[in-house]
């Protein structure tokens, strides 16, 4: 067990990639708020969930990639700070689920590691994020599609804004935790 009960999501034993976008510059705020060797770690209920979704994953010949997981609620002020718009990040007042613990993002890698097209990057705070698009090729929509059954049937639910955020039902019940990362 990590801090403040989180499990820490170990790529091995999770059949998982982990590229953490907030341990580096490769996010839309263009820098870290967080330690570049930060690990990933959810809820105990959550890293279940992300289990048998992994699992699902592979098997359909894909792999799951973790973009952000547990969030600080200091490096969610800096997202605030920067993009202050709730459709896309929540105001650190009223707490994120990613500081809960219990929200994850993710994409899909097909079985030569390479990400599927998902139509737009992570992160990318335009209406085109959102799910099922009708503007959007077939092969992207089929790619967003596949990624919402698998984290459905793990016991995820979908933020319509983002293709890529996923989180447990109910998850603004769970509190806030304050792991440093």
């Amino acid at each position: 067990m990590s801090p403040a009960g989180l499990v820490t999501i170990d790529p091995a034993e999770y059949l998982v990639e982990v590229d953490l976008a907030y341990a580096g510059s490769n996010n839309f705020v263009c820098l870290p708020i967080y330690a570049a060797d930060a690990p990933c770690m959810l809820r105990a209920d959550a890293a279940a969930c992300l289990k048998r979704a992994a699992l699902a994953a592979r098997r359909a010949g894909l792999s799951l990639k973790i973009l952000d997981a547990y969030r600080p609620p200091a490096a969610q002020e800096v997202l605030w700070r920067i993009c202050p718009d709730p459709a896309y990040v929540a105001d650190p007042a009223q707490g994120s689920n990613h500081s809960r613990g219990v929200a994850v993002d993710v994409t899909l890698l097909g079985d030569d590691g390479t990400a599927l097209d998902m139509g737009t990057g992570f992160d990318d705070m335009r209406e085109l994020s959102h799910h099922d698009r009708p503007d959007l090729p077939a092969a992207v929509q089929r790619n967003r599609h596949l990624l919402l059954g698998i984290m459905l049937q793990a016991g995820f639910v979908s933020l319509p804004t983002e293709w890529w955020h996923y989180e447990l039902p109910g998850a603004s019940a769970y509190p806030l935790l304050d792991a440093v990362l």
